[in-house]
């Protein structure tokens, strides 16, 4: 008997196999002889391969394994087509090499506008940055490092070099990250046209950007507000136990508290990571950008977070590489003082090392803005995809067949109102 699906030999089936637990008494009337079941082998020889036959006689090819679904299982069916590429992407779920390529190719493809506008950016939040240095902490940087390694400094004394610490470094962290947000939201609106493979002026995207200029700032104060406050409400309790007389054991708490709280804050910072491109491309207000982006991240928190880690490595390295040799001119420029400045000493530095500094920052923030800024958004859409198949409504964007999307159910209807053009 042949087990083979599609077919079988004639005059088989399932009934005949004999029964080995008995002994067979008679035979059945109808038994072919060794001469029709010598026949009957050779014809089964001479078939074609197994599968299912259509009316004009061609025959469908057999089932074949198709790629994982959203379950993970493997199924049978026919072999999808190829996922359409109008743009930097393709059009189907993405991978983590394609998402940190796109962003490269959109850079690349798109260099005068994505430039011009992380360019912008960068001078106004470098500038801010080597302003306040100048300004505010030149002259008593490395002072607060000495307070907290003295073991007779009091609570007060400690907890002002801890607030010096934590204005001069976050400072300069708020004004960095407030730069990508802005890029990121800048930039979405160029990412979505050049995945359609169109162009866009620097003049399109302030258009584009421009209406929700006001809900973006909103966005940008209300983001890292959040995580302050977390942070705050986790180190409070050590605070108040310092301050009310047990000083090693509140500073312990507070240690504890404020630990436990950045994580909690880093874990909401990547649940709202994608409201700035929710809020550009689906024109939603502030509260329902970042609801939108704690639904798109939900369940692949881990893959959010992994990719948009290794993102801010990526960025890490190509900022190193351009603000090392600018730093060691700047070295030059300023002699020893800036020197010891860099190593965290207590020293005042002039305005012209600075301003070299801050020129490397420029061009380290205009090639890192655009690949961090890309990554989110790409990181956004593809989100889309897997949950709503927004691939669909871009195929559809692009002027392609709208079943031509791999992955998705034809008839499986998008979520969200979004302008591609």
């Amino acid at each position: 008997m042949n087990d083979s699906p599609g077919w079988a030999p004639p005059g088989s089936s399932p009934s005949d196999e004999p029964d080995h637990g008995a002994q067979q008494q008679h035979e059945p009337a109808d038994q072919p002889s060794p001469e029709q079941r010598a026949w009957g082998e050779q014809w089964a020889r001479r078939q074609p391969p197994p599968g299912r036959w259509a009316a004009s006689g061609s025959r469908t090819p057999p089932p074949v394994p198709t790629a994982p679904g959203p379950g993970g299982g493997w199924g049978t069916g026919r072999r999808r087509p190829h996922a359409p590429r109008p743009g930097v992407i393709p059009l189907r779920p993405l991978g983590v090499s394609e998402i940190l390529d796109g962003a490269v190719a959109i850079m690349r493809a798109h260099w005068r506008t994505v430039l011009g506008i992380s360019l912008i950016v960068s001078i106004v939040t470098q500038g801010l940055i080597t302003a306040a240095t100048g300004l505010w902490f030149n002259d008593g940087r490395g002072n607060e490092s000495k307070v907290l390694d003295d073991p007779d400094a009091t609570v007060g004394q400690a907890l002002r070099a801890v607030g010096d610490t934590l204005g001069d470094s976050g400072v300069t962290l708020l004004l960095g990250v407030l730069g990508t947000i802005v890029t990121t939201a800048l930039l979405t609106v160029v990412t979505a046209r050049a995945v359609l493979g169109r162009n866009m002026s620097t003049r399109e995207a302030w258009a584009g950007a421009r209406p929700h200029l006001l809900q973006l700032c909103g966005l940008l104060v209300l983001i890292p507000t959040i995580a302050a406050a977390v942070i705050a409400a986790g180190m409070t309790p050590g605070l108040l136990l310092a301050v009310a007389g047990v000083p090693s054991e509140g500073a312990a708490l507070a240690s504890l508290g404020g630990l436990a709280a950045a994580c909690v804050a880093a874990w909401l910072w990547v649940r709202f990571s994608l409201a700035a491109p929710a809020l550009m491309l689906e024109k939603q207000g502030i509260i329902k950008a970042l609801r939108r982006s704690f639904k798109l991240v939900r369940g692949s928190w881990g893959r959010v977070f992994g990719i948009q880690l290794l993102a801010v490595v990526l960025v890490f390295i190509v900022g190193a590489i351009i603000e090392i040799p600018t730093s060691l001119v700047a070295m030059v420029i300023g002699g020893d003082n800036s020197m010891n400045w860099l190593s965290g000493e207590s020293v005042s530095v002039g305005w012209t090392f600075l301003i070299v500094v801050g020129v490397g920052g420029v061009i380290s923030s205009t090639i890192t803005f655009p690949i961090s800024a890309g990554v989110t958004a790409l990181l956004y859409m593809d989100q889309r995809i897997r949950r709503e198949a927004l691939d669909l409504e871009l195929a559809r964007a692009a002027g392609m067949p709208g079943d031509s999307a791999e992955g998705h159910d034809e008839d499986q209807p998008t979520v969200g109102s979004t302008s591609w053009n």
